[in-house]
């Protein structure tokens, strides 16, 4: 959806400030049905339940695919951001049931990895798909995605195992009591914010990079693609890497390190006047690299802080603050910034700023986060 900015603001007729909202629809979705998944998700054997989500998630996919105008694509969007947002959440939890916390940053980042082969291979694939098949245009990606889906939901249905620990643990009481004790935990609360901060970071920039690009850097929008292909491929061999670091050297002390230096490529970004191209593909995968690295030390410190009979709850409550704090990030972002007369993008600057002060919250409070796991 992202690179797809400009072809999207073309076609269907609307504003930057609407595009961020369908970019939300599907965070916002994906919040509340995060929120949802709470009552049910530690009472479900977990295999089943992620295929019968992926299920969902296709079927939404594809009716994106066959969406007649702006408001039926932002449904239909906000649909497989719902199956989508659970789908998430229930990896992460998976991750933290299966793999000890002393390996659990690698594990993350082969996760963080395979994100990153969408990135290399579904973004510009989503960019050639709309600028060549023109009888389809924007539909392509989406049609795309979904069959190829269920190629992905008949090779999961046959490898992952059942995984069913958690269900062996006893919950007593009122479920919504249950719940409530988890939102309200005051580390819980720390842990939300703290991830809350990580998404704000990100995500209201890289929405409208795209965007920028074209509009103030000058950069062709056939080279968009190249961009995310190399930020890409950048974020796939350096996810591992990261992982590893993090799980010798500490979580924390890697977390804080990617926090403050992803601040240099965030600020650049949201300034950048035009350039040669081979300045903008430096800055950019580097900002993918770092942006994206932050999360992996971050989850597993994260998943740490619950034992495994509510750890579902409590990612997917995670999982609910994350998606909510992007759709936020993106639609605020989009309130900031407005198209000029000449075509340009104006205040990206303020949103960069404001980007990088919630950058450097979140480099003060990991420590606490972490001081949080280790009582537990």
């Amino acid at each position: 959806m992202m690179p797809l900015g400009p072809e999207f603001i073309k076609v269907l007729n609307i504003s930057t400030h609407q595009f961020g909202l369908l970019l939300s629809s599907y965070t916002f979705a994906a919040a509340v049905a995060g929120i949802f998944a709470t009552y049910y998700i530690d009472r479900f054997e977990r295999r089943q339940l992620l295929l019968g989500l992926y299920i969902c998630f296709i079927v939404a996919t594809l009716a994106c695919a066959l969406a007649p105008n702006y408001h039926t694509l932002f449904i239909a969007r906000a649909f497989a951001g719902a199956f989508g947002g659970i789908l998430g959440s229930l990896v992460q939890t998976i991750i933290a049931d299966s793999i000890p916390f002393e390996r659990r940053g690698k594990a993350l980042g082969t996760v963080m990895a395979a994100f990153s082969v969408s990135t290399v291979a579904g973004v510009p694939l989503s960019l050639f798909l709309a600028n060549h098949i023109t009888v389809l245009g924007w539909r392509a990606p989406f049609i795309f995605i979904g069959l190829i889906s269920i190629v992905i939901l008949y090779i999961a249905y046959r490898n992952i195992p059942k995984i069913s620990g958690h269900l062996h643990h006893v919950h007593e009481g009122s479920r919504f009591r249950q719940i409530y004790d988890i939102l309200i935990a005051h580390h819980h609360l720390r842990a939300f914010v703290f991830m809350a901060l990580i998404m704000l970071t990100g995500f209201s920039v890289i929405p409208y990079i795209a965007l920028y690009f074209t509009s103030n850097v000058g950069i062709e929008n056939a080279y968009i693609s190249l961009i995310y292909l190399c930020g890409g491929i950048a974020t796939l061999m350096s996810s591992r890497f990261i992982g590893h670091m993090a799980d010798k050297y500490g979580k924390v002390k890697v977390f804080r390190v990617l926090a403050i230096i992803s601040l240099v490529p965030l600020i650049v970004t949201t300034n950048l006047v035009p350039v040669p191209l081979w300045i903008v593909l430096v800055n950019s995968t580097l900002f993918f690299i770092l942006i994206s690295g932050r999360m992996i030390p971050a989850m597993a410190i994260v998943s740490q802080l619950v034992e495994p009979k509510i750890r579902g709850t409590f990612m997917s409550l995670v999982g609910a603050v994350q998606m909510l704090a992007s759709g936020i990030a993106s639609v605020a972002a989009g309130m900031v910034v407005t198209i000029a007369s000449d075509g340009k993008m104006e205040h990206y600057n303020l949103v960069g700023y404001g980007a990088a002060i919630c950058g450097l919250l979140t480099f003060w409070l990991v420590g606490y986060i972490h001081t949080d796991a280790k009582k537990e």
